[in-house]
């Protein structure tokens, strides 16, 4: 279902990418390596979630890989660093993931999530300034960037941006600073730059082996079913629109391919949601879980808790028509795949193999709808 990137056209192609030492950016940093792309990733050292659990960047040994030419830890609110890894890596794409993601930490820590989230997206923009060849970039955002009414219908691309939370708030408020930035510095005038063409990328809760953050529900399951322990539900109602972790990074490769080659034309914001049938309930997709790894949930709701939106929803209709992308995986396939992987490797499978059999899987997909 769905385009897949091209190949010949990552073969060597310089990318940077910002936040690869995460959960989504071990993924898409393993995904470019297997494009053959000339990768240099800027990230934070990856956390420890436990002391017995490391990061899924360590355990795909991806620091190797990329090697020490190509793998920097840095702050992106580095600004004088951000210059120069951008004047050193020359990129021809840049995929910007670095991000303070969690929103309950955002009311711990709302500082450190503006900072972050808007002020190390304007050190980035700004460094890509000094270049003199086409790049195309990816900023990731949120499907929480909408000023949410709790719709029963989805949110598009056209509607207001807003934010309730510290975390919500700063994405929406890093929309407006792309769009601004497009506005006021991508063109021919002498102030602008004439070759950098800028997207934005809106995905939904996603799913997906070596996720271990704090504080998000597959991995709060994945760790109770571990211990033998009933899996705690905090709001158990809520609806997202849930998909594996390829799903988006799919998107965000085909976004990039296009806003290269094409230019200014898909310079916009895009929606990489699930379809309509895998926007489900908390309680439903651990209920899903439980059919691939046996055991039980508690209700652990608390009115008492940080607010956090009960219903989202997203329009993926204009990354269909524009860039032909459309979710492959269906609710079912994404839970089992996800529960498969933890199950896996709790039970001694190699972390990268797994993540191989998924991206190989997924890219199979592909080929069979076509």
């Amino acid at each position: 279902m769905g385009v897949s990137p091209t190949s010949n056209f990552w073969r060597q192609r310089r990318v940077l990418l910002t936040g690869h030492t995460g959960f989504k950016g071990s993924w898409l940093c393993l995904w470019l390596q297997q494009l053959g792309a000339s990768l240099h990733g800027l990230g934070l050292p990856p956390e420890r979630q436990t002391s017995t659990t490391p990061a899924l960047f360590e355990t795909l040994d991806l620091a190797n890989s990329l090697g020490p030419e190509h793998h920097h830890l840095l702050d992106i609110r580095n600004a004088e660093a951000v210059v120069e890894l951008v004047r050193r890596a020359q990129p021809e794409i840049v995929f910007h993931l670095a991000a303070q993601p969690l929103v309950r930490l955002s009311y711990q820590q709302p500082e450190q999530t503006w900072s972050t989230n808007v002020q190390g997206t304007l050190h980035l923009l700004q460094a890509l300034r000094q270049l003199n060849h086409p790049c195309a970039v990816v900023l990731i955002s949120t499907d929480k960037v909408y000023a949410n009414q709790n719709w029963d219908w989805g949110y598009r691309e056209t509607d207001h941006v807003g934010g309730h939370d510290p975390y919500s708030a700063s994405k929406a408020a890093m929309e407006l600073l792309a769009a601004s930035w497009r506005s006021s510095f991508c063109g021919p005038q002498p102030h602008q730059t004439p070759h950098l063409t800028i997207a934005t990328a809106r995905a939904g809760n996603v799913l997906g082996g070596g996720d271990w953050a704090a504080d998000r529900i597959m991995p709060d399951a994945m760790r109770a079913l571990a211990a033998g322990e009933p899996i705690p539900l905090r709001n158990p109602a809520a609806t997202r629109p849930w998909q594996h972790v390829l799903e988006p990074l799919g998107g965000y490769l085909l976004l990039a391919e296009r806003l290269f080659n094409e230019g200014p034309q898909l310079a916009s914001a895009f929606n990489f949601g699930p379809t309509l049938n895998s926007n489900r309930s908390v309680r439903e997709l651990i209920e899903e879980a439980l059919l691939h790894w046996p055991g039980s949930w508690l209700d652990r709701s608390n009115p008492q808790a940080p607010h956090e939106a009960e219903r989202l929803h997203l329009q993926i209709d204009k990354a269909h028509h524009q860039l032909g992308w459309r979710p492959r995986w269906p609710f079912a396939t994404t839970v089992a795949r996800t529960v498969a992987w933890y199950r896996a490797v709790h039970e001694g499978a190699s972390p990268r193999a797994c993540c191989l059999a998924d991206l190989a899987a997924y890219q199979q997909a592909g080929s069979d709808a076509h």
